[in-house]
């Protein structure tokens, strides 16, 4: 087909010489349209004849396809310097400050998901040293002279987390100080949630000595030790790092040192000249002091306290690493690139064991899903509302409509008024929950009703302050009126009084008014339910009504597979019994 088109081609047209071949014309003419989309004229009176009746109306443009979805890169934030976890910089008003922002989430980061440890998808502790370096070196002090870190940042299983580093004024001796933070994406101080503070410590300028490097390698007189197997090993340990963070290849071990040879996989290794050093690889090299790794016993920790650490060349995709004990739980590291050239120094990193309940701690800082319902008070109405004047009030027995039939129009409020509860069993909670459905629903089999709506008038029926619900039949009726509302929106209205309320008086008018579908009226203010995040309690670490490590957990429908998965969580996680 080229051929044949290259020969017409060269006379400015495509012309019959296609016709050779008839023996698959629907093909040859689309062909023929796909020539013309792409500007050739076509010369069609010359190929179709009689054994083709009609022509193929073909659009006048050549199709094309494109996107419309956003699409999103590895940072959110803009950044000159295309730090993958450094974003944008200001200064501080009103002082030397310097404070640069930034987000972390799955999505942006999703080699940050391979860092799972005790279950939980944790930012790893070298990814702070990583931001508190990257920001003291824009502004001239990239050494670490320490860094403490205060609580673990736990990655969100939705959304993201927004980053704060914040670096204070030069001293005279150019040191700043330095503090990373972080909060979950959408929350402020006043929904509850503070900046979570992750890591403090002190920058200072970079010093100018050439350290040594690692030329000398493999180690002389040490022992390699065998690494088959060995993240699976670490995984029953609860360290269960993915692939990123699988950068271990060689380690060996000697009198009072370690020696690892760590790598970071083909996918990775485009991203590390980004970096100062990648948070996976300086953390691989730390694998090899966890217990079955070089040794039995090993040195089960987390990174708690940088000092000393200084980058020396950038970009680096493989280390060699010396890695010192100092002590029971410290060790100093000399690290270099595959040639054995200085990469970094650590003059010392003390480690710490890390819990669950840490763990379980910091999650609150980042829970999102967790909501809970609070009663607020809405403002007072404008001027003085009434009741319309054309309001009906049902008998507070009534189960159905029969009593609006002496009614001459169809009045745009019924007020279902009903008396306090009484002796609390469950046949009288039957027949209140009885009565008042027969009402609602004759209210909206009603077409004649559509425009109006049907006020029920409880006492007690809901706690608006997390105490007993005072009147439990009212309570079963309250709820059975919420599920019609949700599925009749607009022709209900509830409306919770308290004993001193009048439930012909004022209040019943200033809930109409307000047009709210569910209100509690106590002390004359007009309470609405609304969802806010639970709060930590500040005793346990827990979020409010959260708790299942008090006592006793009843779960229904535990003999089923699902019932039975969340009971061995609830057991394992919470430790309730």
């Amino acid at each position: 087909l080229s051929a044949m088109a290259a020969e017409s081609v060269q006379e400015g047209t495509v012309v019959a010489g296609l016709r050779r071949d008839r023996s698959e014309p629907e093909t040859l003419v689309a062909a023929l349209g796909q020539l013309h989309a792409a500007g050739l004229p076509v010369d069609w009176d010359a190929y179709f004849a009689p054994a083709l009746p009609s022509r193929v109306t073909l659009p006048t443009y050549a199709f094309q396809t494109q996107r419309y979805w956003l699409e999103s890169g590895p940072a959110v934030l803009a950044d000159s310097s295309g730090h993958p976890l450094l974003g944008a910089a200001v200064t501080v008003a009103g002082s030397d400050d310097t404070l640069f922002t930034s987000r972390i989430s799955r999505h942006t980061h999703p080699w940050l998901s391979d860092h799972r440890v005790l279950d939980t998808d944790l930012f790893p502790g070298t990814g702070f040293v990583e931001l508190a370096t990257a920001a003291g070196e824009r502004l001239g002090a990239g050494r670490v002279e320490d860094l403490t870190l205060a609580a673990p940042l736990v990655l969100p299983a939705s959304g993201g987390v927004q980053i704060q580093v914040l670096v204070g004024g030069a001293d005279a001796s150019g040191r700043r100080s330095v503090g990373v933070y972080s909060r979950p994406d959408g929350d402020d101080a006043a929904a509850g949630r503070p900046w979570a503070a992750h890591a403090t410590g002190t920058l200072a300028p970079a010093g100018t000595e050439t350290p040594e490097g690692l030329a000398a390698w493999p180690p002389v007189g040490a022992q390699e030790a065998e690494l088959d197997g060995v993240y699976a090993r670490l995984s029953e340990l609860g360290y269960g790092y993915g692939p990123v963070f699988q950068g271990l290849r060689r380690v060996w071990k000697a009198e009072g040192e370690l020696f690892a040879e760590v790598a970071l996989g083909e996918e990775q290794r485009a991203d590390a000249a980004r970096f100062g050093l990648h948070p996976a690889l300086l953390d691989a090299a730390l694998h090899s002091l966890l217990p079955g790794v070089a040794d039995r016993q090993g040195q089960e920790g987390f990174p708690f306290s940088w000092s000393g650490v200084q980058v020396h060349a950038l970009g680096a995709s493989a280390l060699r690493v010396r890695l010192r004990l100092t002590g029971p739980e410290s060790v100093a590291l000399t690290i270099a690139d595959a040639s054995g050239a200085p990469v970094a120094t650590v003059d010392e990193l003390a480690l710490r064991p890390l819990s669950r309940e840490a763990l379980r701690a910091a999650a609150t800082q980042v829970r999102d899903g967790l909501y809970a319902v609070t009663w607020t008070a809405l403002p007072a109405p404008a001027g003085e509302p009434s009741l319309p004047e054309d309001r009906f009030e049902l008998p507070s027995d009534a189960s159905d409509l029969s009593a609006l039939s002496t009614a001459s129009t169809v009045p745009s409020v019924v007020v279902l008024p009903l008396m306090p509860g009484g002796t609390v069993s469950g046949e009288a909670a039957r027949e209140a929950v009885a009565r008042v459905l027969g009402v609602v629903r004759s209210w909206l089999e009603e077409e004649r009703y559509a425009d109006a709506r049907l006020v029920v008038v409880t006492r007690g029926a809901v706690s608006v302050d997390g105490g007993d619900v005072p009147d439990l039949l009212h309570a079963g009726v309250w709820g059975l009126v919420r599920s019609a509302q949700t599925e009749n929106p607009g022709r209900v209205v509830l409306v919770d009084l308290d004993e001193e309320t009048d439930a012909s008086g004022r209040a019943l008018a200033a809930v109409l008014a307000s047009g709210e579908p569910q209100v509690a009226v106590r002390a004359g203010s007009l309470l609405v339910p609304r969802l806010a995040r639970a709060q930590a309690d500040a005793e346990s670490g827990s979020d409010s009504g959260a708790r299942w490590d008090a006592g006793t957990v009843l779960i229904t429908g535990a003999t089923g597979a699902l019932g039975a998965v969340l009971a061995r969580h609830v057991v394992a996680e919470h430790g309730a019994r």
